[in-house]
């Protein structure tokens, strides 16, 4: 079946990639097809999206002109190896396949294969990810320009060399974790003072929403931010000041070197 956009894995991830293409109106619909092992998987997805749905990953790749791999790194090598020959020679191969490297991909496609990788975070599930492109030598700008055109369909994406990627895994793919730790300290912190719990997290939740859509829009320093709102001998910077003494920014900047850390390591 020839189609402009193969799926492979209807997990949480792509099925949240596939949306947001759809949603944006960047593919068709008709010119998608959606394969996962687990038939009831794939017949969702097919008709959330009204698009073809199979088991048959050969099936599925032969003739898309983009194939998205988005299985877990565990199961990739034994899943491309079944449907590599069948890719056109043209096509390009995007995976967003954590720790999988571009010189493996290209061990499993073939050196002259057209690879993006791609490292989007949780937030894609709710058009609000994050996603690092890293294209390989064979991939041409226009066609990493259509890539990322398709990974902003929810969110926003980035170019990067690959030598960065344990970065990104650290400010990105890994943070959406400390964000829920420090939401959750907020909200212990107002219900301590006498708030409902469940009120407590949309205010802590709304506060880091609002402050993250302040900055990307407006394109602000967040210490011009913190210092904006931090009237002198007021509430702000006296929490500000806590925060430091406690150690917040070190302890941050552990934690996401040691994801980084993590990600070399894998």
């Amino acid at each position: 079946m020839a189609k402009e956009f193969a799926l492979i894995g209807c997990g949480n991830m792509g099925t949240a990639i596939a949306k947001g293409i759809v949603a944006a109106g960047l593919i068709a619909p008709s010119d998608i097809v959606v394969s996962d092992v687990n038939e009831a998987s794939q017949q969702r997805l097919a008709a959330e999206l009204g698009c073809s749905g199979t088991c048959d990953n050969v099936d599925a790749v032969r003739d898309a002109h983009i194939v998205l791999i988005a299985v877990k790194p565990q199961y990739l090598d034994g899943v491309v190896c079944g449907f590599a020959d069948a890719v056109a020679p043209d096509a390009l191969v995007v995976s967003i396949a954590a720790g999988v490297t571009l010189e493996r991909l290209e061990g499993l496609l073939g050196a002259t294969r057209k690879i993006v990788r791609v490292m989007p975070n949780l937030p894609a599930m709710v058009l609000a990810g994050m996603s690092s492109l890293t294209p390989n030598a064979n991939v041409a700008a226009e066609e990493i320009t259509h890539v990322k055109e398709l990974f902003e369909s929810f969110g926003r994406a980035e170019v990067v060399p690959e030598h960065l990627i344990d970065a990104v895994i650290a400010a990105s793919g890994s943070s959406p974790a400390y964000v829920c730790v420090f939401i959750e300290a907020l909200a212990d912190a107002a219900v301590a003072e006498g708030m409902p719990r469940a009120q407590a997290y949309t205010f802590a939740e709304q506060a880091v929403l609002g402050t993250a859509k302040y900055l990307l829009e407006t394109g602000m320093h967040p210490a011009v931010l913190k210092d904006m709102v931090s009237s002198p001998a007021g509430t702000t910077i006296e929490a500000v000041a806590a925060l430091e003494a406690g150690g917040m920014r070190a302890a941050v900047i552990d934690a996401a070197r040691a994801a980084a850390a993590r990600n070399r390591a894998m």
